[in-house]
This record gives structure tokens, sequence and C-alpha cells, in this order.
């Protein structure tokens, strides 16, 4: 990573930070005033809070964390995975007199751990990250979770046995979902394919549009996806088939199409970090949050579900819920028939993470950096 000169100015912020919004504490973490630490939040964003999708789906996050608490944040849509540029936007911030700044993307990683490095007095979180530091913490959710319960809505909907995924980026969040979707709809029908479309954008409502349709033409009647827009869900709708939302309840985008949605639920985790910030308690940690947390949920089932999908979804998400289902569970093959993960074994959290490979069912390819 580049290195950095502090400047004089840069010093003099830092210091006057300390003296009012980042007050120094004591040991019990308040100010030593016996105040609770003012915070004010920044936000980083990949797209444009108008997404209808991922973005969104933050920025609601954000607006219940200002009314829960009152605190002040600011925003910063469609910054770059670039990391000159979430280093510019996050002392930007910083200079608005952020003493905590939020990076909602995979691709903000090296900017926001140099300005974390660069600034240990202040408070760093990253979303779908892997690194860590004294002022940095990770979190993300188990919305596979999720995924894999569409996957069984998708499979009784489907009359082609063929579903279609669009794709962003062919990394292990993206990786993940599509697999647990696929585990989901052949607990259904173990015959099922799931096509998947590559895109190489979080955010373009075009390319995202035609890769579904791209999907469609090659047999896929129910299509989902991990991308930011519903561009996927418009496409579905469009062709007369049917699809499954992200991020966010995507059933207005498509209404004609829309089966459910993977949601994202961000306000409640905000405002339990936020507090700890305020009352002194933070620590930095890797969350990893599941539908027992309620930091992801299915939306609603449309009255476009098949009979009997509401009772399988039910029973399913009891089982997520209890431990009983774990998803990741042998025996599991990849693509090729090779045996991943052996019968009676269960992938770790860590290997589930990590995870690099499609299993049995899944056509399509990974490509490698």
């Amino acid at each position: 990573m580049n290195k950095y000169i502090k400047s004089l100015g840069a010093v003099l912020l830092s210091s006057a930070l300390l003296l009012s919004g980042c007050a120094s504490k004591g040991n019990d973490g308040e100010a030593k005033d016996g105040k609770k630490e003012k915070v004010k939040v920044g936000f980083i964003y990949v797209g444009p809070v108008g997404d209808g999708g991922y973005t969104y789906s933050h920025d609601q996050g954000r607006k219940y964390l200002e009314k829960e608490l009152g605190v002040e944040t600011v925003i910063k849509e469609s910054v770059k995975e670039d990391k000159a540029e979430v280093e510019k936007v996050a002392q930007d911030m910083i200079e608005q007199g952020c003493n905590v700044i939020i990076g909602t993307s995979f691709g903000f990683h090296e900017g926001l751990l140099s300005k974390a490095k660069e600034h240990p007095e202040l408070t760093f979180m990253h979303c779908s990250g892997y690194e860590t530091s004294d002022n940095l913490g990770q979190y993300f959710g188990k919305i596979h979770e999720i995924m894999y319960l569409n996957g069984i809505v998708a499979a009784m909907k489907t009359k082609s046995n063929v579903l279609g995924f669009v794709g962003a980026f062919p990394i292990p969040e993206v990786i993940r979902n599509i697999n647990a979707f696929t585990l989901g709809a052949q607990s259904v029908n173990p015959a099922i394919k799931v096509k998947v479309n590559w895109t190489n954008t979080w955010y373009n409502p075009a390319t995202e549009k035609d890769a579904a349709v791209a999907l469609i033409d090659a047999g896929a009647d129910v299509i989902a996806q991990h991308q930011d827009t519903a561009g996927p869900q418009q496409a579905a709708e469009e062709k007369g088939k049917f699809s499954i939302g992200y991020n966010t309840d995507m059933s207005a985008s498509a209404k004609k199409a829309n089966l459910t949605s993977a949601v994202w639920n961000w306000g409640p985790y905000y405002v339990k970090q936020i507090k700890a910030v305020m009352d002194g308690s933070w620590k930095s940690e890797k969350y990893w949050g599941g539908i027992n947390d309620n930091i992801v949920m299915q939306a609603p089932l449309t009255e476009l579900v098949p009979e009997g999908a509401k009772e399988k979804v039910q029973k399913a998400t009891e089982e997520i819920k209890s431990g009983k289902n774990k998803i990741f569970v042998g025996p599991l093959k990849d693509q090729k028939g090779n045996v991943k993960v052996a019968e009676g074994k269960t992938m770790s959290d860590e290997e589930v993470w990590q995870i690099d490979w499609f299993v049995e069912g899944v056509e399509g390819n990974i490509p490698k950096n």
C-alpha cells in the first residue's frame, strides 16, 4: 500500500476532533466530562440511494439510525471501489467532523484500512470485508439463509426446471448465495439446474437486465439475482417469467413477476454499533449475523407463489433458525462431481465465507483473477 505523510493541517484537524466531537475518554469509555461521546457518522455508498436495492437498504438503515439516536449523518453516493477514491471521500467526511466512517461495499477495503491506520482516534466499519484492526470492524449478514428459502420458492414455481441467476462479481459473497439458492431449489427437486450470468458490476440497471434476458433466452423461467437494482426483475416481467428480488422487497418493481425477495435490515445493527461508540464500549469485530438476528429477512411471498410454498418455506425457516438445517451439509459435490463436503460433515462459517466453488447443478464458470 502507498504510504501517506500527514500534513500539519491534518494533524491540527485531528487534534480539533479530539477536543470536540471526538472528546477524550476516561477508562469507563465516556468523555472525561461525563457526557456520552458526540457522534457524527459518514456513510460511503457504492451506488445511488435511489437504486431500489443495496444502497437503498443501507440508506434506510441510516435513516433509522438518525430517528432512533438523533445522531447526525452524511453520505456520499456512487463511490468507485478504488483505494484513492475511498481515501478521498473518507478524508472529506473527517474534515466535516465525522468520527465514525462506514463503508458499505466489498471493494472499499483498502481505502478504509488505510484511513483507519492514519486515524486511530476514529471508528471505521466495513460491510462484507475480511480484515479488521483496532478501530476497523467488519460486518455482514448470512443472507444466504434467505436465498436458500427463495430457492425453495423458485423450485416450486418453475416449469422448465431451469432457474437463472444474475451475479455481480465472482467473489465468495455472491458464490455462496448462488450455491444456497441452488441447494434450496434442489431440496424440492434435485433435477433443477441454475444457470449463472456474470455482469461484473454492482450497479448497472441495463447490464443487469440484459443478463437476465440472456438467461431467459437460455431456458430459465425464474430469475434470481445478487445485484443492486431491479433490472433483472423487470426483465422477467417483460418476458412473462418470474423473479426473486434481492436487497429490498422488489415486489413493487415487478408486480407481475416477483415471488419474494431477500431483504437486508441494517437499521438495528447500526443503532447497536453507534450506541456502543457513544458509550465507549465499541470494539472491533467480525460480525456475521443471520436470520435469528433479523439482519436478513424474507420478503412476504406474493400472490404469484404456488400453493404449498408458504408452508414449505415456513418449515425450512424454522429448521434454519433451530440449527437443524445448516444448509452447507454433506454430501456436497462440485460441478465436476468431486466430493467437496463428505456425508455427515458441515462446512464451518469460515469455509462458507471463503467458498470459491459451485455446487453440483450450477451451470456457469467462476473466472479466476
